[in-house]
């Protein structure tokens, strides 16, 4: 009985050792995924802005010369 109690003790110990170190590499993944999306999402964002603006002026200068409207 003893000797079951130790094995199942040992293959527990094994099994956290081995778990341990592939759930901090999963938590640093997810982490770096999290940063890199809100780094790009927030970039994106004012760039969007930004190709707005133009098209918002490529218009008025069509309208303004009199070119074909939209």
């Amino acid at each position: 009985m003893a000797l079951y109690l130790q094995n199942k003790e040992q293959d527990r110990t094994l099994f956290f050792h081995l778990k341990k170190p592939a759930m901090l590499y999963l938590i640093a993944v997810i982490l770096l995924i999290g940063w890199a999306l809100g780094f790009f999402v927030f970039s994106v964002g004012g760039l969007i802005h930004i190709l707005l603006v133009i098209a918002i002026i490529a218009i008025l200068l069509r309208l303004i010369r009199g070119g074909n409207p939209i």
